[in-house]
């Protein structure tokens, strides 16, 4: 009898322990703040010659951490494995441009979108889908899915047979995999500018990505040839826009940074460095 009631004092306290853990993990007291991105998505995020960090998103972290009054700590992480590195505990947010889908939502949290542009095409100037219909038209997967795919189909004869860049474990990449398997051959990067080289070396027809990044990669010394051309894609399974991504445990970091997001869209910061950094307003509607 003795031993059973030992077994039974020892459960209890490792049932306590539990819950007290829990608890000091909700209620921790958010002083420094880890954050991870990829570095290589300009002009989202992007690593200067001299090792330094800039773009959007970078100029937002400081926004951010100062807002909370928490001192942060950016990581350069590759963007295929951020959600597992993450929940591993590597570090403690995700900002890379990152879009909240249903799907990464099945294992992570987001905090509320601070930007979104959609995703399109990108092809060489000469090339024979330099010139794909619907160019700048905006396609929405959450309104209007079906007007989304007669759209891809008022395109599909021309991209049949195309071979397609796109970055692995992208929204992008689940899109093509979606709605063009079997259609065009679809070929994955570990960064955007590995697939834009592949472009402008003639060893893929289009790439796929954001609007923002796109349309800033044309524009570049050296990427003269590039175009961005076709529909526009968002929402949806596109996601509702860049978030910050987050362990679901972390409420509390989470509800600081939703914090820090509304303020940014109401003194104006998100529309200032939306002006600066993609030449339009990326402001979530």
């Amino acid at each position: 009898m003795k031993y059973l009631t030992a077994i039974m004092t020892a459960i209890a306290m490792i049932g306590a322990l539990a819950v007290s853990t829990a608890v000091r993990a909700e209620e921790k007291n958010w002083t420094h703040v880890t954050i991870a991105t990829e570095g290589a998505f300009r002009p989202w995020n992007f690593t200067k010659a001299d090792g330094s960090l800039d773009g959007y998103e970078i100029e937002l972290i400081k926004y951010f951490c100062a807002h909370m009054k928490v001192e942060c700590t950016t990581v350069i992480q590759p963007f295929d494995g951020m959600i597992p590195a993450l929940n591993a505990g590597k570090f403690d947010a995700i900002i890379s441009g990152m879009s909240a889908t249903a799907k990464r939502e099945e294992v992570i949290a987001f905090s509320d979108s601070y930007g979104t542009t959609g995703q399109t095409f990108a092809a060489l100037k000469d090339s024979p889908v330099a010139n794909l219909p619907l160019k700048g038209e905006v396609f929405s997967l959450a309104t209007d899915e079906a007007g989304a795919v007669a759209a891809l189909k008022q395109i599909e004869p021309l991209l049949k047979g195309r071979t397609i860049g796109v970055q692995t474990a992208s929204i992008a990449a689940t899109f093509l995999d979606k709605y063009l398997k079997g259609v065009v051959d679809i070929r994955e990067y570990k960064t955007t500018e590995q697939h834009d080289l592949d472009l402008k070396a003639g060893r893929v027809d289009l790439v796929m990505a954001s609007m923002a990044y796109l349309s800033t990669a044309a524009a570049k010394p050296g990427n003269e040839d590039l175009i961005v051309t076709g529909p526009r894609f968002q929402g949806g399974m596109l996601g509702r826009g860049s978030s910050v991504g987050l362990r679901k445990e972390d409420t509390k970091l989470k509800a600081m940074f939703n914090d820090a997001i509304a303020a940014a869209k109401a003194d104006g910061t998100i529309v200032k460095l939306s002006q600066k950094w993609f030449g339009f307003d990326v402001t979530p509607r």
